[in-house]
């Protein structure tokens, strides 16, 4: 990569602009040097026994036409970048843009976050105009792994159910979108022991959550079940301090099946959510936050009618 960002690169991209435009003086000039080639004004080809090219100039408004582009885009390489790496005389970039722009939409938007920010995650997810800005935080920067309703897919969290390898409090959310998370699942084989202990572990793993399962294979691979519960803990219930899922609810990351889980014992996973920090502001992450939170609870819609049960229960 380090070879196309070189100085040579720069004066080769500038060399080739310079060349093109030069070369459309140059045909712009042959162009405009009509040849005699015939004392009938034209080619002198004949087709067909009386078809004849005539031999006439490029018209005036044409020649002008052209004439003006070249000294555009003339002009334009001497403002702004285009000749390799040449600034330009304006200093212009897209990335100054860009930020700029940036700056112009936090200020503008700055009254409209600070009473976001007052709001706890709980009552800004059933805000009507924070929900709908979540969800398009969301739809820009989410929905490509988690999918455009939240739901998931294989490798990917679905969002919409209220189960969390990393915990589903709010501030948890905002820890999770943040900084990202780094999930691994270590292969096990060698510690549950031979290939039958692990598909007996399968199969373990499957009766905690009422899969179908074979029962003595389960009733033999409890025991080496020690192998997972350091992190799974015992009881098959996970551990949100590590990431390790709840195989107690039929809720499969990575697909379900004994074949599959056997695979996973074997090999292991490893999955990663980047984190958006770089990308979102404080105050984005906070609303898009809520958003995330308030899609296990059915919705702005489902978290506004809760707030009211809530209340009346205490």
């Amino acid at each position: 990569m380090s070879d196309f960002v070189h100085f040579g690169w720069s004066l080769f991209v500038g060399g080739v602009t310079v060349v093109s435009l030069l070369g459309c003086l140059a045909l712009l000039i042959f162009a405009s040097r009509r040849k005699v080639m015939a004392g009938d004004n034209t080619t002198g080809h004949v087709w067909d026994g009386d078809l004849r090219e005539l031999n006439n100039p490029l018209p005036r408004w044409w020649m002008w036409l052209f004439v003006i582009t070249v000294v555009f885009a003339a002009v334009y390489l001497a403002l702004y970048p285009g000749l390799g790496a040449k600034a330009g005389a304006l200093g212009w970039t897209s990335a100054g843009q860009y930020h700029n722009e940036r700056e112009r939409a936090a200020a503008e938007l700055a009254p409209m976050f600070a009473r976001f920010n007052a709001m706890p995650i709980e009552k800004l997810a059933a805000d009507p105009q924070a929900h709908a800005i979540g969800e398009r935080l969301f739809a820009n920067n989410c929905s490509t792994c988690h999918g455009s309703d939240a739901r998931g897919a294989l490798g990917f969290p679905n969002l919409t159910d209220n189960d969390w390898l990393w915990g589903g409090t709010p501030e948890d959310i905002v820890t999770t979108i943040t900084g990202g998370r780094m999930g691994v699942m270590p292969p096990m084989a060698e510690a549950v022991g031979s290939a039958e202990d692990v598909r007996n572990v399968a199969n373990y793993v499957l009766s905690l959550s009422g899969s179908p399962h074979d029962k003595i294979a389960a009733q033999l691979g409890k025991p080496k079940f020690v192998a997972c519960a350091a992190c799974h803990g015992a009881d098959g219930k996970g551990n949100t301090a590590l990431g390790a899922p709840n195989l107690t609810d039929r809720i499969w990351l990575h697909g379900w099946g004994e074949d599959l889980i056997v695979r996973t014992i074997t090999n292991g996973w490893q999955n990663s959510m980047p984190a958006q920090k770089t990308r979102l502001g404080d105050d984005q992450i906070r609303v898009l936050a809520a958003y995330v939170w308030s899609l296990s609870r059915g919705g702005a819609g489902g978290v506004a009618s809760a707030a009211p049960a809530a209340s009346a229960a205490r």
